[in-house]
């Protein structure tokens, strides 16, 4: 899509200079793509603790159990 807008020629150096773009184009680009990279990041943070994971002793208790469902089924075959 083409725009037309006038961007402080300070910033635009800078962002060229941060990003390595050898374009303005180019460097409008990985600015727009690092701020929508930051939201994305800033959305997942906010989730943090809205989610309910399993703790890792949790599912370890977990595999304890299928191990032992194992065993148990295994010595049922045998003794049959």
């Amino acid at each position: 899509m083409k725009t037309t807008i006038d961007i402080p020629e300070d910033l635009l150096a800078d962002a060229m200079r941060f990003t390595g773009a050898k374009t303005k184009r180019e460097a409008v680009v990985q600015a727009i793509q690092a701020f929508n990279r930051q939201q994305r990041v800033k959305e997942v943070v906010a989730c943090f603790g809205t989610l309910n994971f399993a703790t890792n002793d949790e599912i370890e208790a977990g595999d304890l159990e299928e191990i032992a469902r194992r065993e148990q089924k295994a010595l049922s075959h045998a003794s049959s």
